[in-house]
């Protein structure tokens, strides 16, 4: 695909694909347009609103503030179970956080352009997500459920172990999308998802993989719930996330997911990827106990992760020019963050201040929990991308805390344009987990990718999806994409979809020049330029039909020859290899320059040169064929086309087939003149009307024949028949072919033929001779090509065989239509065939490009899948973002069931370990009716005695989990 000199290629790891699910946003596009617009994606619930109140039902303290604010994801509980082959029942014991960051994955891989069942390489997997409380507060508190689960405990309670815990989500999306490389669950808290992307790179450059998806999702539910504010504590004491500000007081918790999909730098230029910005250094550390408490940060830990990064990335920090922060907006945590980046640019030999732009996601969103970092990380992709950075949310004035005067950075409180200059800009991604495993990221804005290549003057777009209502979804989602960005090369938007989405039943095949055009199309599905199908099961027979003489015309072919180098290449070495033997360049008659065309059209109807330029024609167009991938089950030529099949099954080679048709042509030039009828009937209605020196040349159906004998005998006939009313035709031929009139040439040729060594067929080939099969014994018979220029062709005959031996799809190889009309009146069930064409209908309206890429398309719709390398194989593409897959998103959940009754006041239980003012955590709130209701008693008391055990243990693994909650250790 790519021309890139490979010394020249720089390291890194390009960012090929990213996705997500945002608060405010169900996609990357959505995210980046509030970010622009300054919106704050902070959710403030009324009382009314709230799917759980922490104030109600754990009890607050006297005056103790509680805060109705945070982000959420609408939708949580839909997904397209059956999409990915899951049951419903399944789906609903799902984590929705496995079932968004299964779909997320699809549509990551489709937005980079790539379909995971037709990359040759491997994929990883590399993810994380917060803690199940699906589980916990919907599923477990189901009595139901509980009951269910417990009866059928080592089927249901397994499934429902694979669809919630946090091993099974890399894995289970592995499993469902066939991905081979290292799937791998990341869990390092708030700084999860950026892990799992170092994690990823690394794998990526030690080449356990291809590509990697890498991310984190962060859902839990109930989502609207409030929260209790504690003074010099975490969270924001009015939901709203000041970040950098001096009036910052905490953050505001939501849910979130963020992905992308990495690839060796190289591979994804010479591959032709989209790529949205390049990875040049990562680093990964933990602040050890070097610090007053578990949960609180470490400045070194922190500073050396940052200088790590830019030593791997091997970077100045002067060429740094953002860093998106971890940025909690705590009274301590921003503070020590700002003097911990300072301390790593100064290290790396910065000197100068305030140059740096510094900003977060969480003004805008809030903090995402394990998704943060990835989602960090998108931000900061989309600024390179769009050479903006927005101004952070809620800033007025700097935190006296901080000393941005003297530090290399100064707070973006205005939105920034960030241009590309004559260096290439970067960026720094931070993020800290609770735990101390920090993790930095050095960004690169992405090289300039080389420009597309010319293309074909006609595009073939192909759709495919699981149902007739999602592939009406998709082809609209593509119509508002082209029509709202016609700059878009169409060549690339049909590479993207060739080459870059999964084959489904249900599809859709179009021919378009331009954006408009194909807008056009895609929105009448039932116009005679958009073809629809469902793919069989099983691919279809294709026989190539290899049309004789009497169908060509000046020009045939002529935009393939000027647009197609395979087809263009096969004509030339045709016409090179004839000139000794015709002392004529047949392209000068089949290709005439304008001056010269009149006298080409009466040339190319002489014998001589008539049956060489078909045979050219028709040997180039099969080449073509097969150089997209389509190759023929069976083989039928009539007259003279038989010499392309016997080239195509290796009976002779080319040279000594047009050396053969050469002499063949000029033996008959040299007879007297004559003439062929085509009739509309059958053999036997013309019984007694045909005078001796008249023969049936030809059997093409049941009613339709052609007659060959002298002009004079054809025109009384004609004269007639056409009194009889029977349609009758004469053809452009200069001899009456397979009559009489051959005779004294059959055994000269026939002698010409024993001088060549013939090869047993080796492809199927059926014999417009005797309609039956050409086997190793016929085939290299001299007096079998004697006979086949004098007797009748029984094409009729041919069809009959192909199509009791299954032939369902017939591929006109050569100029005209002819003989895939005889197939339509030959069967008598011609709505079970499919009939397709090489070039256009006739000279008048050759549209020879858009007549084979149709075709092309219309065998996709078969189940066929062209060779789209070949295809492409003489341009440089770009795989492109464009509309991913429709899912057809239904509900999948078990409610919780509604508290009531009174409830215990909450139970504070300080940290021990870590005093407030360390990080700015306060307490954590755990109510105490959570250690009755986490475990259902149903689930061991209907348990069969067998099951208790493993229940137990269960049991005891949930109350570890609470045990670790109250301890503060999976605060983030």
């Amino acid at each position: 695909m790519g021309d890139t000199n490979s010394e020249s290629v720089p390291e890194g790891i390009a960012i090929v694909g990213m996705g997500g699910r945002f608060p405010g946003a169900r996609d990357v596009d959505g995210f980046w347009h509030n970010l622009v617009h300054g919106v704050d994606c902070v959710s403030q619930f009324s009382e009314e609103e709230l799917e759980y109140s922490v104030a109600a039902n754990c009890g607050a303290s006297q005056g103790q503030k509680v805060v109705r604010a945070r982000s959420v994801i609408e939708d949580a509980d839909l997904f397209d179970a059956e999409f990915f082959g899951m049951y419903p029942r399944e789906a609903e014991v799902t984590d929705p956080q496995h079932r968004l960051f299964l779909e997320c994955a699809w549509e990551t891989m489709e937005r980079a352009g790539y379909s995971p069942d037709s990359y040759p390489g491997l994929i990883g997997v590399y993810a994380g997500l917060a803690m199940n409380t699906y589980l916990l507060h919907n599923l477990c508190t189901d009595r139901e459920f509980a009951a269910n689960f417990s009866a059928n405990y080592q089927v249901g309670n397994y499934q429902v172990m694979l669809g919630n815990d946090k091993d099974f989500l890399p894995t289970r999306v592995s499993y469902k999308l066939n991905l081979r490389g290292p799937s791998i669950s990341i869990q390092t808290a708030c700084s999860t998802s950026l892990v799992a992307i170092c994690q990823a790179c690394t794998s990526l450059m030690t080449f356990q993989c291809d590509m990697a998806l890498a991310g984190g999702v962060s859902i839990t539910f109930p989502q609207k719930r409030d929260y209790l504010y504690q003074e010099q504590a975490m969270v924001s004491a009015d939901g709203t996330c000041r970040t950098f500000d001096a009036k910052a007081c905490g953050t505001v918790f939501g849910h979130g997911l963020g992905m992308v999909l990495l690839k060796r730098l190289e591979d994804a230029m010479a591959d032709g990827d989209t790529i949205l910005s390049v990875i040049k250094g990562w680093a990964l550390n933990n602040d050890g106990s070097d610090k007053v408490g578990y949960a609180a940060p470490n400045l070194k830990a922190q500073a050396d992760v940052i200088a790590m990064a830019q030593a791997a990335a091997g970077v100045h920090p002067d060429t740094i020019s953002y860093v998106e922060a971890h940025g909690t907006a705590t009274p301590i945590g921003d503070p020590i963050e700002v003097a911990a980046l300072t301390d790593a640019f100064r290290r790396g030999g910065s000197s100068r201040t305030q140059y740096c732009a510094l900003g977060t996601a969480k003004t805008h969103i809030g903090h995402l929990d394990v998704a943060s970092g990835a989602v960090g990380l998108i931000k900061t992709v989309l600024q390179l991308q769009n050479e903006f950075i927005p101004a952070l949310l809620h800033f007025e004035s700097p935190n006296p805390k901080i000393d941005f005067v003297n530090s290399p950075f100064f707070p973006v409180a205005q939105p920034e344009e960030w241009k590309r200059g004559t260096s290439p800009r970067r960026a720094g991604v931070s993020a800290f987990g609770v735990g101390g495993t920090n993790a930095h990221v050095v960004l690169e804005e992405a090289p300039l990718a080389a420009p597309s290549s010319e293309s074909r003057r006609r595009q073939l777009l192909l759709l495919s999806a699981k149902s007739e209502k999602a592939l009406h979804n998709m082809s609209e989602r593509l119509a508002v994409r082209l029509e709202a960005n016609p700059e878009l090369p169409l060549a690339d938007v049909a590479f993207t979809l060739h080459r870059g989405r999964q084959r489904f039943k249900h599809r859709r095949a179009l021919c378009a020049g331009s954006a408009e055009e194909a807008v056009e199309r895609l929105r009448k599905p039932d116009s005679k330029q958009t073809f629809i199908g469902r793919a069989p099961d099983r691919p279809p027979t294709i026989t190539f039909l290899f049309p004789g003489q009497g169908s060509q015309y000046v020009n045939m072919g002529r935009e393939l020859y000027e647009t197609e180098p395979v087809y263009r290449e096969s004509v030339d070495l045709c016409a090179g290899l004839l000139q000794h033997h015709l002392h004529l360049d047949v392209r000068s008659v089949l290709y005439p320059e304008t001056e010269v065309a009149s006298d080409a059209k009466w040339r190319i109807n002489q014998t001589c040169v008539t049956q060489p330029v078909v045979f050219i024609v028709e040997y180039a167009l099969a080449r073509l064929w097969m150089n997209f991938g389509i190759k023929p089950s069976l083989l039928i030529g009539h007259s003279v086309g038989e010499y392309v099949a016997a080239v195509l099954a290796e009976v002779f080679t080319l040279e000594e087939a047009l050396s053969l048709l050469a002499a063949r042509a000029r033996l008959m030039q040299d007879l007297p003149s004559g003439s062929m009828l085509a009739v509309r009937q059958g053999v036997a209605e013309l019984d007694g009307l045909l005078p001796e020196d008249v023969a049936v040349a030809a059997v093409n159906s049941s009613s339709l024949i052609t007659l060959s004998g002298p002009t004079s005998a054809l025109l009384a006939i004609q004269e007639t028949l056409e009194s009889k009313n029977i349609l009758c035709r004469l053809l452009s031929t200069s001899h009456a072919f397979h009559s009489s009139m051959m005779d004294p040439i059959v055994a000269p040729f026939t002698e010409l033929v024993q001088k060549v060594a013939q090869q047993p067929p080796k492809l199927p080939w059926i014999s417009s001779l005797t309609g039956t099969w050409v086997d190793a014994q016929l085939a290299p018979e001299a007096s079998y090509w004697g006979e086949q220029l004098r007797q009748t062709v029984r094409f009729d005959q041919s069809i009959d065989t192909a199509v009791q031996h299954g032939a369902n799809v017939f591929v006109e190889v050569g100029p005209g239509q002819a003989l895939t009309q005889f197939v339509r009146q030959h069967s008598s069930k011609p709505d079970e065939l499919t009939l397709l064409s090489s070039l256009g209908p006739n000279d008048a309206n050759p549209a020879d490009l858009e007549s084979i890429l149709v075709s092309l398309g219309r065998l996709w719709l078969h189940g066929l899948e062209p060779d789209w390398q070949s295809f492409y194989a003489r341009e440089r593409r770009h795989r492109i973002p464009l509309p991913t897959y429709p899912f057809e998103r239904k509900r999948y959940w078990i409610e919780a069931p509604p508290r009531t009754g009174s409830h215990a006041p909450a139970e504070v239980i300080p940290l021990q370990d870590s005093p407030p003012h360390s990080n700015g955590d306060g307490p954590l709130l755990v109510p105490n009716n959570v250690r009755q209701e986490a475990v259902p008693r149903p689930v061991l008391e209907n348990a069969r005695p067998s099951a208790r055990p493993l229940i137990e243990k269960q049991i005891q693994l949930m109350r570890q989990q609470l045990e670790i909650i109250r301890s503060g250790s999976m605060r983030k």
